[in-house]
């Protein structure tokens, strides 16, 4: 059986980057969402890396990666950046990419700015860019739902969080999306060592302060910003989406109209799911990776 392993990866982007890794065969690149680390893909490498090179980095700011301390890096460029100067210290020029929250973020991301590289794209409960700037200034309960986007980017966050507890803090950021009995307590234990890092909550929350996604309050009058209503680039590459149809924080409004900016979408809705679909139904989640690799060319 193929192991796995951790190593610390040094990027031209001068960040150094924790990564699980190992496998042979085509490769895969996960990337996590918030508050996670390379952990919400455990399931998935544990299966894959029986025929295939799984690569699952910690992102910037999280977990036992570097947390540069400036907001402004954390800037989607610069996290995309990261995503070619590793596949390029592994030698990957093309592979498929996985991600799942703002790890789905950055996918959606590359794969527009990165054709060449990313071979097939697979999105888990990650909305599209334009899709997702339209919902908030359009729909309300989608509005209603992001207003957590505004309380990570208050200034106080960390100190509220420290005042609540981590413990409370796990809770409230999976508990109110996952059944806890989903996740182990050995992944609990390490998602609190991770968090407990000096600097890891202001890092994980400066993903949230450097993006340039418009929330407004709940009945503020908002206009759509100029670059929705611009021409918005078509997606080329061979796309999955697998989403959890009980996801509170991101509602089925971010499947709307998806066909019309994915040239070859593949959408596979799961009712009895929600946002931590990784951890809730690992075994959809691996099975639809495996079925669309297979379905779809290889690079």
């Amino acid at each position: 059986m193929q192991a796995l392993r951790e190593e610390r990866i040094a990027l031209s982007t001068g960040i150094t980057l924790n990564v699980r890794l190992g496998g042979e065969g085509e490769p895969i690149v996960f990337l996590h969402g918030f508050p996670e680390s390379h952990r919400t893909w455990r399931r998935q490498l544990a299966d894959l890396v029986r025929d295939h090179f799984v690569v699952a980095p910690d992102q910037r700011g999280f977990a036992a990666s570097d947390r540069p301390a400036a907001v402004e890096e954390y800037e989607a460029d610069k996290i995309v950046s990261d995503l070619v100067a590793l596949a390029d210290a592994l030698g990957l020029h093309g592979f498929t990419l996985v991600g799942h929250d703002w790890g789905g973020a950055v996918a959606w991301l590359a794969a527009l700015t990165c054709p060449s590289r990313v071979k097939r794209l697979i999105i888990v409960n990650a909305p599209h860019p334009l899709v997702f700037q339209k919902s908030l200034i359009e729909d309300e309960a989608q509005r209603g739902a992001s207003q957590y986007i505004r309380a990570f980017r208050n200034p106080a966050m960390e100190r509220m969080i420290e005042a609540m507890g981590l413990e409370t803090f796990f809770e409230k950021s999976f508990g109110a999306h996952v059944d806890l009995a989903a996740i182990p307590p050995e992944e609990k234990a390490a998602y609190l060592r991770d968090w407990s890092r000096p600097g890891a909550l202001t890092a994980m929350l400066n993903w949230y302060r450097a993006s340039k996604i418009e929330v407004p309050a709940v009945g503020e009058d908002a206009e759509l910003p100029l670059w929705t209503r611009a021409p918005f680039p078509s997606l080329s590459v061979p796309t999955l989406v697998v989403w959890g149809m009980k996801d509170k924080a991101l509602l089925p409004v971010q499947l709307d109209g998806l066909h019309d900016l994915v040239d070859d979408l593949r959408l596979v809705t799961v009712e009895e799911a929600g946002h931590f679909i990784p951890w809730e139904r690992p075994e959809v989640v691996t099975g639809a990776i495996r079925d669309f690799i297979a379905e779809t060319p290889s690079p």
